[in-house]
């Protein structure tokens, strides 16, 4: 696994709901823990994995039990 592929393992274990905020906080600019060591590019590439993955979602998530 590469960076990025690691950084959307991480990231999407958290949740649907948190990856949405999260989502939201890259796009503002925020450095979160899991992407602090991300160059610009490799970020982008995250947000654009992130943002395919929900895009499955819609506009909900499933409920987790």
């Amino acid at each position: 696994m590469n960076k990025i592929e690691i950084c959307v393992e991480i990231l999407c274990v958290q949740g649907c709901g948190s990856v949405r905020t999260t989502i939201s906080k890259l796009e503002s600019g925020e450095v979160l823990p899991e992407t602090e060591d991300l160059t610009n590019d490799e970020l982008s590439k995250v947000i654009k994995e992130l943002k395919s993955i929900m895009a499955v979602y819609g506009d909900s998530c499933p409920i987790s039990l």
